[in-house]
């Protein structure tokens, strides 16, 4: 049985391995080309790029506008992770325990998790607008005009906005949280309820601690999507105002958009966020690896027994810069 078993998977990699060559070269090439770009002062026809050496990366280094936008990109990823740990946690439990009214927390939560962020992003801003924007619209309606602010042109407010709107994307640790949920073990849960324990104490000292390395998985998984939610901030409040809600992404992507030989400073912000990528994926790899081998130490000690699946426009200053 297991030669069959050996012989099936060779066969499979033979078929896979065209794959692999084909994203071995796409990738490769694309990250060649980005590193070797972020090297050079160039425009957007990458026509007589000029070498700089390490320049683009000391001025990237050297932008308050870049760094606020490491700050915020980290403090929205903060916002979401603590709403998913502790709301998206209970969300998940009670939608296992099989609480009434799911198609509603499905419809609130779950949906947007499976809708193009963009269109999310377009209909948040949509509703924010201060004319026509569905929620000043409903303080007027309401008497409260008093209320009904300018909330993507305030900094403050522009802000929170951002911030409550990555608090909301909060669809995916759900799905998390609900997968592994199901591979927990009852007999535990079922002690505990003889013991008369009840559903918060259960909640908060058996299942939380059960889930750590879900926990683990959730946390870097926002944290890696925090530096990819280009079009969260760009299409609600485009960075602004004055940079407020700047990321890394709408950074960089003002620096694509503009004239001038900027394509060399955009590659090289794009190379930093490729390694906090690269750092973040390689953190979870250490985090999560003791726990799947500890698994399968407990489920088989290592003798073929199956383990327990474990689901899991910039400032002027710094563009005259560039361009000299």
């Amino acid at each position: 049985m297991r030669r069959t078993l050996k012989g099936e998977g060779r066969i499979a990699l033979l078929f896979l391995v065209p794959l692999f060559v084909m994203y071995a070269i796409y990738f490769g090439y694309s990250f060649w080309f980005l590193i070797r770009t972020s090297f050079t002062k160039v425009s957007i026809s990458f026509a007589n790029a000029v070498e700089v050496g390490w320049k683009n990366y000391r001025l990237l280094l050297e932008d308050e506008t870049f760094l606020h936008a490491i700050r915020n990109n980290l403090l929205f990823a903060v916002a979401s992770i603590a709403v998913a740990l502790t709301l998206g946690f209970v969300i998940a439990v009670l939608l296992a325990a099989g609480i009434g009214g799911r198609k509603i927390y499905y419809a609130i939560f779950l949906v947007p998790a499976l809708t193009p962020i963009a269109l999310v992003a377009t209909v948040f801003g949509r509703m924010l607008q201060y004319q026509d924007g569905a929620l000043n619209q409903a303080l007027r309606a309401m008497g409260l005009d008093g209320l009904a602010a300018h909330w993507l042109t305030e900094p403050g407010w522009a802000f929170a906005a951002v911030v409550g709107l990555f608090a909301y994307l909060i669809g995916l640790p759900i799905m998390y949280y609900t997968a592994d949920l199901s591979a927990l073990r009852t007999d535990v849960l079922e002690a505990a309820v003889l013991e008369g324990a009840g559903p918060l104490h259960i909640m908060r000292t058996i299942i939380h601690p059960m889930m750590r390395s879900t926990h683990i998985t959730v946390i870097l998984a926002l944290l890696l999507g925090s530096f990819r939610a280009f079009e969260v901030v760009l299409l609600s409040t485009g960075g602004g105002p004055d940079d407020t809600t700047e990321i890394v992404g709408t950074y960089t992507y003002r620096f694509v958009t503009s004239a001038g030989s900027t394509i060399g400073y955009a590659s090289a912000a794009s190379v930093l966020v490729l390694i906090v990528a690269l750092l973040v994926s390689a953190t979870q790899a250490l985090l999560t690896r003791p726990r799947r081998t500890r698994q399968r130490r407990r489920s088989g000690g290592g003798t073929g027994a199956p383990a327990s699946p474990s689901r899991p426009a910039a400032d002027q200053p710094v563009a005259e810069r560039i361009s000299r």
